[in-house]
């Protein structure tokens, strides 16, 4: 069989990279093993909010006294009615990707694909020809061989929210983002959980100062055992974990230690080209090609930004250079990476670890006193904002604060746009709203950066009153 495009795999990525590819071609094939309702919508960020959600508003309930509210303590958290609202809302979320077969009929292959060069795969054992093929393949949960013995003890993302109920002990094995989220929505819920990593890091947050505000405020809800590797000891009825600083009895482990891409078996090294220590080939990120090859690799399975937006952006890439008549390569987003804790955690930018120090300069706003934040009793967290100290030019930010998916955004797009310190200061803000604590941040880097640009009100100070400002 001869067809011009064959995508392999039905995730964000692909189903991305098939929008493109039939704007230049109706013949082509879209090959995926496994369930067509995608890792996003089916066991990733659309499942885990819901969840985050329904803990979010059971723990409210701490804050009822604080704004006069009597009767807090009659509520209880329903786990099965809890869980079973999330699966209905990912029993939606999944249905317009699970549609996708049924539309494309023959042109949609159930099965696996394997690569027999850069032209040629097998498809469910037969040989498929193609002008361009771009994998997607996806990504699975990472999880050590042997504790694959645990059995139903045993919890990933992909097995969690089919969970008809949740033991009230849980080890939660891996404090990056999706493990934070997880662990925090679950204490609050109400479950004894504690959360062990091998590093001393949390949500992947890169600024230390950012760190050390967030970390009280999880310790403070679950109990954390950060450096060393998590071991665990199968005791008969409980599972037994040890790490930094002590142990916990569980009764349940969630594996929330990363993703792993999904290229076993996929025949990458039939490709020709170098491959990396974890069986991967270099990739251009502006064109997703994999060397001068018409073969690209999208989404979760190349590990560059294993993000939803960033792999919806990889398929839109990859779908246009597969076209016959493409060139070049397009240019990428701003990185912004999101972790919906309480306080939110969110980075725009490249990490402070990145930047040169000496050309940087940084502006903070101290979240626990933000008078809208107090007013909600949200108050907590820290906002660090850096940009060049010649300049002014925006260059990054970490935050761990209340709403920071939204300031995140906002500065995002000023990092995006290449605006400076004093542009963002001549925009208007609101009062009284939780962005006044960014412009408090950005007024503190002001103090040394170059104040080129902006307008005539870019140097608008502080009344200096916690009512007004």
């Amino acid at each position: 069989m001869k067809v011009d495009t064959v995508i392999v795999g039905a995730g964000s990525a692909g189903l991305s990279a098939l929008r493109e590819v039939r704007r230049y071609t109706d013949d082509f094939l879209l090959v995926n093993d496994g369930h067509w309702g995608t890792t996003c919508a089916a066991v990733g960020c659309m499942p885990s909010k819901a969840l985050i959600e329904a803990a979010n508003a059971f723990h409210r309930r701490g804050t009822f006294e604080a704004f006069g509210i009597r009767g807090a303590q009659g509520l209880s958290a329903d786990i099965p009615a809890v869980l079973a609202r999330v699966r209905a809302m990912r029993d939606g979320f999944v249905k317009g990707p699970e549609a996708v077969p049924g539309k494309l009929g023959k042109r949609a292959v159930p099965g696996r694909a394997r690569l027999l060069g850069p032209g040629r795969l097998e498809v469910n054992g037969e040989t498929v020809e193609a002008c361009a093929i771009i994998l997607a393949p996806g990504s699975s949960p990472v999880v050590p061989g042997p504790w694959r013995d645990f059995g139903d003890r045993l919890l990933t993302t992909d097995t969690l929210f089919e969970q008809a109920d949740l033991p009230r002990r849980i080890a939660v094995i891996g404090m990056g983002a999706i493990g934070v989220e997880i662990a925090q929505a679950l204490a609050r819920l109400g479950l004894e959980v504690a959360g062990f990593d091998a590093v001393e890091a949390l949500a992947g947050i890169d600024d230390p100062e950012v760190l050390a505000a967030f970390r009280p405020l999880i310790e403070a809800e679950l109990a954390l055992h950060l450096g060393a590797p998590a071991e665990i000891e199968d005791t008969g009825g409980t599972l037994r974990v040890t790490g930094a600083g002590g142990a916990f009895e569980a009764d349940a482990v969630l594996a929330a230690m990363g993703r792993r891409p999904n290229i076993d078996g996929l025949g990458l090294e039939m490709l020709g080209v170098p491959l990396d220590d974890d069986g991967l080939p270099e990739v251009d990120p502006a064109s997703l090609r994999i060397g001068d090859l018409p073969v690209f690799l999208v989404g979760d399975a190349n590990g560059y930004r294993p993000l939803l937006h960033e792999a919806a952006d990889e398929g839109h890439i990859a779908g246009r250079m597969a076209a016959p008549d493409a060139e070049g390569g397009l240019c990428r987003r701003t990185p912004l990476f999101i972790t919906f804790s309480s306080p939110q955690v969110a980075r725009v930018g490249p990490p402070l670890s990145d930047l040169d120090e000496a050309s940087v300069a940084t502006g903070r706003a101290d979240f626990s006193k933000q008078a809208r934040a107090r007013m909600a009793q949200t108050a907590a967290g820290l906002l660090r904002i850096h940009a060049d100290r010649k300049t002014g030019r925006l260059l990054a930010a970490e935050m761990c604060a209340p709403g920071a998916e939204h300031l995140a955004h906002l500065l995002a797009l000023a990092v995006e746009a290449e605006m400076t310190v004093a542009d963002m200061l001549a925009m208007p803000f609101y009062h009284p709203v939780l962005e006044e604590g960014m412009r408090s941040a950005l007024c503190d880097l002001a103090k040394d950066v170059a104040g080129a640009g902006g307008s005539d009100l870019s140097d608008c100070k502080a009344i200096g009153h916690d009512a007004l400002d």
